[in-house]
């Protein structure tokens, strides 16, 4: 039956690349386009009749399905999910309230829901119909929202899509799977044409389809409920991570600065990872690789032990706030004009005021890490087994170990640096206040429990390891994403500079040039005189030669800028540095730092 779903992804791509392009031709003919606006991404009008064109290959190909027998449940959803859709070209013919979109996106949800489609998460049936709803709306604008650069929302449902029909396949629900299979070939068939550069979008049509679509075949998911509650909330919830982060990262900084959730704006994910040097394209591919991520640890977290994926869901969820956290701190807001009144203010002052006490979250992170780390070292000591009596014993000291070690943190003075700035300093700090706490909680749990009786002194060995790994990774992270955008940023929109000289000032040039966007400089290599240096990488820089082989070196690297990083050259090389960039028309600058 897997090659009859692959058939079908086939039927729907194949359709799609039928229809898209008709109803590309039809909204250019007709005017119905989007055009250029200061919040919009695209820099020309762009026909905006994709959504249907989705709708219709889906259509046609699921239609195909249900005739030949293959597909036996869904088409309440394919109703509601196609109702959906209607509301949305609607939206993008006049533009409706989004008070009137929600209510109809409520009573779609509710109908759905009404007929037994509900999200078992908890035992009492009215709060599950309640989340439900929620589930439903919440996901049907989280796809919305993220339809804000070329490709990204038709990709990522499209990812999201395959992974939702493996996972019907792998239950036995072959009929909702074709669904699925009919759906990511739509949408990986109007991807051809909205990739960037995108000659047509898909508009509310298409997005509140895609939405409605994906968060109500989460409903579908009927079988393995017995495994518990991470079995249910694993596959749908880390499918659709990457539409929820970017929802819940713009609907927060959009309060904490005052703005309306529903206006618009160049603040999303994409938007941001742009604004730190990536291209459009790039950007795009960098989302689409941590929704295959999620949609990995998804699957690793189903077929896995349940005590296994207690640990793997919260791991992966760390990971994906840190990389929330570090594009929070992306500045995509103008100033406000007058700051001493700036306009709607968040409705709690305090709580904007308290995004900005960078402290409390790392002690949040860090708490989150200690639980974490003696989980899963207890664990790894088991082999993933929850062995008695020392399961007992360990869930009844956890309170008293994390308590010892977090104040043990604090007293070590973990929490006084800023993580993009880590250095071998301040891991040697991490590891002195790791190995503190480590010994710390140990004696904690030994005097609250009157002895170590009924613990396994290997965990607490393992739990010591993982603290510092664990914290020192936390920390480190930040440096790594930065290190990663560094070496993937859009080389055309900087100028190319060589460093001359490769001493302590050259490389403390090359942090500040790669720690400072707006100086829109790309490093390409060091010169330096000293023959001894040639050869030799710093931060993963090269050093080139020396002044002498500038001539050659300019031209082969279209190298625009020369940064004189010492002030340790005699008049006669630097009137010779001068003539060769007079030659080559090469900007010539001396760096320097002021003492005021």
């Amino acid at each position: 039956m897997a090659a009859g779903i692959l058939l079908y992804v086939g039927l729907g791509l194949l359709f799609a690349l039928g229809t898209v392009p008709v109803t590309r031709a039809i909204a250019r003919r007709t005017g119905f386009v989007a055009k250029p606006r200061a919040d919009r991404w695209h820099s020309k009008p762009t026909a905006l009749m994709g959504g249907v064109g989705i709708i219709a290959a889906f259509l046609v190909a699921w239609g195909i399905a249900h005739f030949r027998g293959s597909v036996d449940r869904g088409g309440l959803l394919v109703a509601c999910a196609v109702s959906m859709g209607v509301l949305g070209f609607v939206d993008d013919i006049v533009q409706l309230k989004p008070y009137a979109k929600l209510v109809f996106q409520l009573l779609a949800a509710i109908t759905l829901t009404s007929f037994g489609n509900v999200l078992p998460w908890t035992p009492w049936m009215p709060v599950n119909h309640a989340i439900t709803v929620f589930w439903l709306v919440g996901v049907t604008n989280a796809l919305n929202l993220l339809d804000n650069i070329d490709g990204l929302s038709a990709g990522i449902a499209s990812i999201a899509g395959l992974f939702m029909a493996y996972f019907f396949h792998m239950t036995g629900q072959d009929g909702m799977a074709v669904v699925l299979a009919c759906f990511a070939g739509a949408t990986l068939g109007f991807l051809v044409f909205n990739f960037h550069p995108a000659s047509i979008f898909m508009g509310d049509s298409g997005s509140l389809f895609l939405g409605f679509l994906l968060g109500g075949a989460a409903l579908y998911q009927n079988t393995h409920r017995s495994r518990g509650l991470v079995a249910v909330l694993a596959p749908p919830v880390l499918i659709l991570a990457i539409p929820i982060l970017d929802t819940t990262l713009v609907t927060i900084t959009r309060k904490l600065h005052g703005r309306s959730v529903s206006q618009g704006g160049r603040d999303h994910t994409s938007h941001r990872l742009v604004a730190l040097g990536l291209s459009e394209r790039d950007a795009t591919l960098t989302l689409y690789g941590l929704a295959v991520l999620s949609g990995i640890c998804a699957t690793v977290a189903f077929h896995a032990r349940q005590s296994i994926a207690y640990a793997l869901i919260p791991a992966f969820a760390v990971a994906i706030a840190i990389v929330a956290a570090y594009l929070g701190r992306v500045k995509v807001y103008a100033p406000v004009a007058d700051e001493n009144k700036p306009a709607k203010r968040a409705l709690l002052p305090t709580l904007a005021d308290f995004s900005y006490k960078r402290r409390i979250f790392e002690v949040i992170f860090d708490f989150t890490l200690i639980l974490l780390a003696y989980y899963s070292a207890f664990l790894l000591r088991f082999d993933g087994d929850l062995t008695e009596p020392f399961w007992q014993r360990f869930s009844k000291s956890i309170p008293v170990l994390a308590g010892a070690q977090m104040a043990l943190l604090l007293a070590t003075g973990l929490y006084g640096g800023l993580w993009r700035y880590t250095s071998l300093a301040d891991l040697r700090r991490i590891f002195t206040s790791s190995v503190v706490a480590a010994i710390g909680g140990v004696a904690a749990v030994a005097i609250a429990f009157r002895g170590l009786a009924g613990f396994s002194r290997a965990v607490f060995i393992i739990d010591g390891m993982l603290i510092f790994l664990f914290l020192a990774g936390l920390r480190v992270s930040f440096r790594v994403i930065r290190d990663w955008l560094v070496a993937r940023m859009d080389v055309q929109q900087r100028r190319r500079v060589i460093i001359y000289g490769a001493g302590d000032a050259g490389e403390l040039l090359l942090r500040e040039i790669r720690n400072n966007g707006e100086l829109n400089l790309l490093p390409v290599g060091f010169v330096d005189d000293d023959p001894q240096k040639e050869g030799v990488v710093i931060h993963g820089l090269r050093v080139l030669g020396s002044g002498a082989n500038l001539a050659n070196l300019l031209p082969s690297l279209r190298v625009q800028e020369i940064v004189l990083s010492t002030g340790h050259i005699d008049a006669e090389r630097l009137a010779a540095l001068d003539a060769v960039c007079e030659h080559g028309n090469v900007k010539l600058r001396r760096a320097r730092i002021d003492w005021h």
